[in-house]
């Protein structure tokens, strides 16, 4: 079976991009395209392998999720990704993520750390 990904991200070229960047892979990837329908996913028990989140989506801002996912007992081996525009690693760091990756710079890294 393979791996499933949570990926946020409301720009539809960059989520394209990761699909298809993960697929090749084997991965399998669910898109949110919004904060809120994220968090309700990750209050569900769909199992999840990895959250992939940007800072900006809509509703519910990446920081937040990060956060809230690290709360939830059911998810608290999550691994964390934030792949964002803005350098805001620190926060991101401080939030729970378990790595962050720069857009579009470290677009290459992407692949190898999900990995």
């Amino acid at each position: 079976m393979p791996h499933t990904i949570l990926h946020v991200e409301a720009h539809q070229l960059v989520a394209a991009t990761v699909r298809e960047s993960l697929a090749a892979e084997g991965w399998r990837v669910v898109l949110c395209v919004d904060g809120a329908s994220a968090l309700r996913r990750l209050a569900s028990v769909a199992p999840y392998d990895l959250l992939l989140t940007d800072n900006h989506p809509p509703r519910v801002n990446g920081l937040e999720l990060v956060r809230y996912a690290r709360q939830l007992p059911h998810r608290a081996g999550l691994p964390v990704v934030m792949f964002a525009a803005e350098d805001c690693s620190r926060a991101a760091y401080r939030a729970g993520v378990d790595a962050f990756l720069k857009k579009p710079e470290d677009t290459k890294l992407l692949v190898s750390t999900v990995a």
